[in-house]
């Protein structure tokens, strides 16, 4: 019969999920990961495998409370474009006024280009991007998101957009800079553009 945990499962994998942020996943040793949680090597082991399993729980984590939590608060169902423009501002406020950047992106950046991209990066980017399609087509039927455009297509270029401000946030750049390309893109995108 195993050993019961002792622990709390997700705050464990939360805190290795802000480790991975803050320093990638090559930069994070598994002393750092005890650090962060407060295990043991050890324990690491036992319960998790090897470092790139733990990564892969605390990527999982990460998509299924911090992604879907941010869109469920900023964009919910019905929210529409308006839901999109605060789910976009909401990226240049990070708690505690951090620059920890998206593990999504993050990892898209470090670990793209050697062989098939990372699961949870993969269904990260499919996440926003069906977020993004749905609450444009939604607006589109109540006659506030532009009629000759397609909200597949501006899914993609705001998905484009969504990832160009996280590397930029990480990068330190201007926020109000940020804020005003926010405000720019989304205005453009409203019904009062439709061509006449």
């Amino acid at each position: 019969m195993g050993r019961t945990r002792s622990y709390d499962e997700g705050a464990v994998l939360s805190s290795a999920m802000h480790a991975f942020r803050r320093k990638g996943y090559r930069g994070v040793s598994i002393r750092d990961l005890e650090d962060a949680t407060g295990l043991k090597v050890g324990s690491i082991y036992n319960s998790f495998g090897d470092k790139a399993a733990f990564f892969d729980a605390a990527f999982a984590r990460y998509n299924r409370i911090v992604l879907r939590g941010r869109i469920e608060r900023f964009a919910p169902a019905e929210s529409g474009m308006d839901g999109l423009r605060a789910l976009f501002a909401s990226l240049l406020h990070e708690p505690n006024d951090e620059s920890l950047g998206c593990l999504i992106t993050n990892s898209a950046v470090e670990l793209g280009g050697e062989g098939p991209p990372h699961r949870c990066t993969v269904e990260g980017l499919r996440i926003l991007k069906e977020t993004f399609t749905e609450r444009l087509a939604s607006s589109q039927r109540r006659g506030k998101f532009r009629s000759d455009k397609s909200p597949e297509s501006t899914a993609l270029r705001l998905l484009t957009l969504y990832q160009g401000i996280l590397v930029l946030v990480r990068a330190g750049h201007d926020k109000r800079a940020l804020e005003v390309l926010i405000q720019d893109e989304f205005n453009s995108l409203e019904a009062s553009h439709d061509p006449r």
